[in-house]
């Protein structure tokens, strides 16, 4: 058996270890794990996504990162050139009902330049698809494969059913559910089984499987060693978490679409998401992976050990120099708080520069207060020191220094780039983890002044408690904002 992360005999040595690698979509959850896995194994990785920002905050070191949008047929030429090997790992399900046709566009327009660009090599990530299946999201994912194989481009589909790892959306599901729903009423989708694969084992697949020769054209099943039912995959999760599993009553008569609509109540990961997985779940997926075993071959964690290693992976990551999504800092180092983030934010211009406008911002809280509605701020400082919470412990220890680990009022500074950004994290009592990040950025005719609340709900009293806030949270932020270039100007 080849150790994982290393070719197989069959390793196609026309394309070589020095081949420039494009990931395209990295910034999803596939994307995110596979670019730091192919850095450390020496790939020279360029990394594209339709929004640079979110690439930059990522913190890769040694992979170029470029703009690019499959919708924009445009930008793909840079994002190809020189690149033998092109990981395809987009898709529109965020779009909401027209996904399954943007999903095609973007997949023809991408076959198309990477023709042109000279690309050996597509490897395109897709989903397990039995042929009785009507839901969009699985028709999606094999038409788009289907797409992308009409181009001239050899093309390598992996197809996945559930990936058990940090940011599955479909874990994440389970992981809100069962840690925070005693009992659950569900479809009859729970019986139906699935073979759950490591996110491990399956970035061992992605990793490998360009340079192998026999691997183009085919698409591979991939999967876990185990078939289960989707309530034994909740129970061992539960189990794993250290919680009493949930009580699960099936009904026969109640279908996956309407149990979806309630998503929004029960879990943080995006409901147009979220639906789009629920309702796939009527059918049992069996991955017929017996080729690609021969081809890679590697050790397949059961659910219980990839459930263990997900844990594990998160209490293991350090400290971030920022907010990002799932970082285990920012959620309080509780699995219990959802992995994917509510937020809100605002943003205010002034005609100053950086240096000037992090005068005033690291002076927030003690006697300066929040520089904008300051009696919603005390409002609710007040209700947490009625609950017993931090709310009224006013001051900081220095009125213009700011280091990690510092208490400003009840938030504590848990990361600080100064003139760029600062990170404080929410001490006051409530069901979820916050943070409230201020982000300088150079825009013409100065800084960019932009204020983001991320919240981290712990379950249904999480997401209610965001949800009742909302109203506030429309103006309070932008108000922060505003704030904050008033006391610039007035400098």
């Amino acid at each position: 058996m080849a150790t994982p992360g290393t070719l197989s005999p069959s390793a196609d040595d026309s394309i070589g270890p020095n081949a420039l690698t494009l990931v395209f979509g990295a910034s999803g959850y596939i994307g995110s794990n596979l670019v730091p896995r192919l850095l450390a194994r020496g790939t020279r990785v360029r990394a594209s996504s339709r929004t640079l920002k979110v690439l930059e905050a990522r913190g890769w070191t040694g992979a170029e990162l470029v703009p690019a949008d499959a919708l924009k047929p445009e930008t793909l030429g840079p994002a190809l050139k020189d690149v033998q090997v092109a990981y395809y790992l987009v898709h529109s399900m965020g779009a909401g009902k027209s996904f399954g046709r943007l999903d095609l566009e973007a997949a023809r327009h991408f076959a198309r330049a990477a023709a042109e660009a000279g690309v050996r090599r597509i490897v395109y990530l897709g989903g397990l698809a039995p042929d009785s299946a009507r839901s969009e999201h699985i028709v999606s994912r094999r038409l788009t494969g289907d797409e992308l194989r009409k181009g001239s481009v050899p093309v390598t589909e992996l197809r996945a059913g559930i990936i058990v790892g940090p940011g599955s959306a479909a874990f994440e599901v389970m992981r809100d559910l069962v840690l925070h729903l005693p009992v659950m009423v569900t479809p009859k989708w729970v019986s139906r089984t699935s073979p759950p694969i490591a996110l491990e084992n399956l970035l061992d697949y992605l990793e490998r499987a360009p340079r192998i020769p026999e691997a183009a054209g085919e698409i591979l099943d991939t999967g876990g060693p185990e078939y289960l039912t989707y309530a034994d995959m909740m129970r061992i999760l539960a189990e794993e978490a250290g919680r009493t599993p949930p009580r699960i009553i099936p009904v026969p008569l109640l279908s996956p679409k309407p149990s979806s609509y309630w998503l929004r109540l029960v879990t943080s990961v995006p409901t147009s998401i979220a639906q789009a997985l629920i309702e796939g779940l009527k059918e049992d997926y069996v991955a017929d992976d017996a080729l690609t075993r021969r081809l890679m071959p590697q050790a397949l964690m059961d659910f219980r050990t990839a459930v263990r290693a997900t844990f594990e992976a998160e209490k293991s990551h350090g400290v971030a120099a920022r907010w990002t999504e799932g970082a285990f800092m920012f959620r309080d180092y509780r699995v219990d708080y959802a992995y994917y983030a509510k937020q809100a934010s605002g943003s205010a211009l002034v005609e100053a520069t950086p240096d000037q406008v992090w005068e005033v911002v690291r002076r927030i809280g003690g006697e300066n207060r929040y520089f904008a509605h300051e009696l919603l701020w005390r409002i609710r400082e007040g209700i947490d020191w009625l609950l017993g919470g931090p709310g009224r412990n006013y001051g900081r220890r220095h009125p213009t220094e700011l280091r990690l680990g510092d208490m400003v009022d009840s938030w504590r500074v848990m990361a600080i780039e100064p003139e760029r950004r600062l990170t404080l994290g929410f001490g006051m009592r409530a069901p979820g983890a916050g943070v409230l990040e201020i982000e300088l950025s150079p825009e013409a005719p100065g800084t960019r002044i932009t204020v983001t609340n991320y919240w981290h709900p712990a379950g249904v009293w999480g997401l209610l408690y965001w949800y009742l806030m909302a109203p506030a949270h429309a103006f309070v932020f932008k108000g922060l904002a505003e704030g904050i270039a008033g006391r610039v100007r007035a400098a």
